[in-house]
């Protein structure tokens, strides 16, 4: 691994570096879009687990709330993360939505369950150049945050991205009523906190963005948008994998 990603300890709150390739770079980023109440998606959970365990990608589940009206109310699902799947949908010029759904590097979509071919998406994307090219790094100085970003193309947003690590379910009711179900990478929260553009740049956080009650990750996104303001493409991606603060 790479030292320049690897972020040490602070404040009471254990850390440990992100999932990369074998250069320390991440290959590419993975957002699975699920839902507790979706009959299809325990085999896209299933998929996305093994995506974590190759530990060369990012990958972050968002879980939405539009399934909940089949019986089971999923309970990591907001609709904050509907809305960001939305959103997608129009970046991608698509009308609707639909679980399993996976983002590969903001810029395209296939099933959820296909982990071969997200893994395939994954590369194509890497040899045509439109995989993680924008390097990021990111290190404690004292009781700050900065985060460092090399030079490019474009705009793009700095995002970060909270999830937990594990959450383990049992669903009671609906499409899956009796399945005990362990979520991995769970996003509770995503919020913007700066811009690029195009340049070199070096963008300094209070220390206290990582020191948040149960806080258990957090990916930082360098992501571009289209004019009205929904995800496009990431053009870069680290990754701080934290313990709860103690």
């Amino acid at each position: 691994m790479s030292p320049r990603f690897l972020i040490p300890l602070i404040a009471g709150v254990v850390l440990s570096g992100p999932l990369q390739a074998e250069d320390g770079t991440p290959k590419g980023v993975v957002e699975l879009f699920t839902a507790q109440g979706c009959s299809s998606c325990p085999p896209a959970d299933a998929a996305f687990r093994k995506l974590v365990n190759q530990g060369d990608v990012i990958a972050l589940a968002y879980h939405v709330d539009y399934w909940n009206y089949l019986g089971w109310a999923d309970t990591l699902s907001s609709k904050e993360n509907t809305e960001r799947q939305y959103g997608y949908a129009k970046t991608m010029g698509r009308s609707n939505v639909y679980t399993p759904q996976a983002i590969v590097n903001g810029r395209g979509h296939l099933a959820g369950a296909d982990l071969n071919g997200i893994n395939s998406q994954i590369d194509t994307y890497s040899s045509e150049g439109n995989g993680l090219t924008i390097p990021i790094s990111a290190a404690m100085r004292g009781d700050e945050l900065e985060i460092k970003i090399g030079a490019g193309q474009g705009k793009a947003n700095v995002v970060m991205v909270y999830f937990d690590k594990e959450k383990t379910i049992d669903v009671e009711k609906g499409e899956n009523s009796g399945q005990k179900i362990s979520y991995l990478h769970s996003v509770t929260n995503v919020e913007t906190v700066g811009m690029w553009d195009g340049k070199a740049t070096s963008l300094t956080l209070p220390a206290s963005v990582l020191q948040r009650p149960q806080l258990e990750g957090c990916a930082i996104l360098l992501q571009s948008a289209t004019a009205d303001g929904d995800p496009a493409a990431i053009l870069g991606a680290t990754v701080v994998m934290a313990g709860k603060n103690i």
